[in-house]
């Protein structure tokens, strides 16, 4: 008992030593054996702001968990370092791969090295293919249009649509048809259950909490909680995902149209067929899931928080609107006497590759929504030697280095005064879109691994918002909360619940 009591006073003189310690330092406080996880758990569902608010006081904030120490940097300068001068230093790393495995497996957004270049060359064949953009084109028109006619219904019926929800649809039914060959029909006019979506989302809540949870190995080997919940997921995941490469392989087979092998899963079941590649079907089902949580999460994400800025800000949906209108003044139209779902199918088929190329306010608008709402929030690193930041800095081997393009897109060391404020102009000299530096910019991360299907986001981005914002008004449901909800993804926790009207 005595020596209880003596282990107990060490510990909490421990405490004081180190709080005392720890006075005109910034970041969150720390505990023994528990380092930050204390505050980092009740801020849990905040967490993007949470740190937001320690590194707009420090550049660099360094925030220990009882297995490792994370830090997190947002100035432009630490972030090219991590992601391109000290590249090799800087890998995914043993720990995210453990943490992620179960649900990405060994696929490109989960491993290093070889293995990751082998991945990255074949895909980045396939997204510089002009057929592949091509049929990319014409797959998001026909899915924009879908979900055109889902939201006509609604506006004639006065109904309440997720519109979260529905563009995870239209999203997940367009990388299974460009990414993979296969029609799923998520987006039918029924909207039919969608376990393998939900199981996804799931995994995906469950993984990311595994960053901040020190028992998650436990429950995990005792089957309980959370952790059982994620067996039942991957599970349907898995189902899913063997059943569309079955398929896709079964049509490969019956056909000899070189055609059908331009999507990026026949080209990894091409390769697949030698021996020398090491490539099983658990191989293409990690390719098919990291390029699902890529093609949907990502994209539908971006363009749920696209309308609710849009339609949070009027000025702005009236100049959008007006750069739309002026596609149809340019072309030849109709004799004015159309039907709504006539003139719909006409705008639509003027939007193509080069004519969104020219929309610079669309272009705007979706990239200033992806620098106050990227839709990975932050990112991080693995550390394999010591080294120190721009900053100042030291990172010790064994680490986390997080780079956090949420609160990036706020500092106003990067972005001026207006940080905060949502403004598309802020993209536009003399009406014509203009980059940012990616290491200041990180939406589609920078460097060697910076985003191989950007080109191909943006084209599906404009084509959806373009059709969406010609035609149709959005107004948020009174009382609709809008908040983030904590994954990998910056989806909204509630999903959007809209009204719609029609425009003319």
């Amino acid at each position: 008992m005595q020596i209880v009591v003596i282990s107990v006073c060490i510990l909490f003189a421990w405490a004081f030593l180190h709080r005392v310690k720890q006075r005109g330092i910034i970041g969150p406080k720390t505990w023994p054996l528990l380092g930050s996880a204390i505050e980092q758990l009740m801020n849990y569902d905040v967490m993007h702001d949470w740190i937001l608010n320690y590194l707009m006081a420090s550049r660099t904030v360094v925030v220990p968990m009882p297995f490792s120490t994370y830090t997190y940097i947002a100035h432009p300068a630490d972030v090219e370092h991590v992601l391109k001068t000290s590249f090799n230093n800087y890998p995914k790393g043993e720990m995210y791969h453990s943490y992620m495995e179960v649900l990405l497996g060994d696929g490109i957004f989960n491993v290093d090295g070889e293995l990751w270049r082998k991945q990255r060359k074949t895909a980045s064949f396939e997204f510089a293919s002009k057929n592949l953009r091509d049929f990319s084109t014409v797959v998001f028109r026909e899915y924009g249009l879908k979900l055109a006619s889902i939201l006509s219904h609604a506006s004639c019926t006065n109904q309440v649509v997720d519109m979260q929800e529905l563009l995870m649809r239209m999203t997940l039914d367009s990388i299974c048809k460009v990414g993979f060959g296969v029609e799923i029909g998520t987006l039918a006019a029924d909207l039919p259950d969608n376990l393998f979506a939900k199981a996804f989302d799931s995994a995906n809540i469950t993984v990311t909490l595994r960053f901040i949870d020190p028992l998650w190995k436990i429950k995990k080997f005792l089957n309980m909680g959370s952790e059982a919940a994620l067996d039942q997921d991957i599970k349907i995941i898995d189902d899913f995902t063997y059943s569309v490469i079955r398929r896709r392989k079964a049509e490969l087979e019956e056909t000899r149209d070189e055609k059908m092998k331009h999507d990026i899963l026949s080209r990894f079941i091409e390769l697949s067929k030698d021996p020398d590649n090491n490539m099983t079907d658990k191989s293409l089902r990690d390719v098919v899931l990291n390029f699902v949580i890529a093609g949907r999460d990502t994209t539908a994400t971006t363009l749920t928080w696209a309308i609710y800025m849009v339609m949070s800000h009027e000025q702005v949906a009236e100049k959008l609107y007006s750069e739309l209108r002026s596609v149809e003044g340019e072309c030849t139209s109709l004799d004015g006497q159309e039907s709504f779902d006539q003139r719909l199918k006409h705008f639509s088929g003027l939007l193509n590759y080069y004519t969104l190329g020219k929309l610079y306010y669309l272009h705007a608008v979706i990239t200033e929504t992806l620098r106050l709402y990227p839709a990975v929030p932050q990112d991080p690193k693995g550390i394999l030697e010591d080294d120190v930041l721009p900053a100042g800095t030291k990172v010790k081997a064994g680490g986390m280095v997080t780079y956090v393009p949420y609160s990036m897109g706020r500092m106003e060391y990067n972005w001026g005064s207006d940080a905060a404020s949502f403004k598309p102009e802020r993209w536009l000299k003399d009406g014509v879109f203009q980059n940012a530096s990616p290491f200041k910019f990180t939406a589609f991360q920078a460097g060697p691994r910076i985003c191989l299907g950007k080109d191909s986001a943006y084209l599906q981005m404009k084509m959806a918002l373009a059709i969406l914002c010609r035609f149709y008004e959005f107004k948020l449901v009174q009382g609709h909360p809008v908040k983030y909800r904590m994954m990998t993804i910056l989806s909204m926790a509630n999903g959007l619940k809209l009204t719609i009207s029609r425009r003319s």
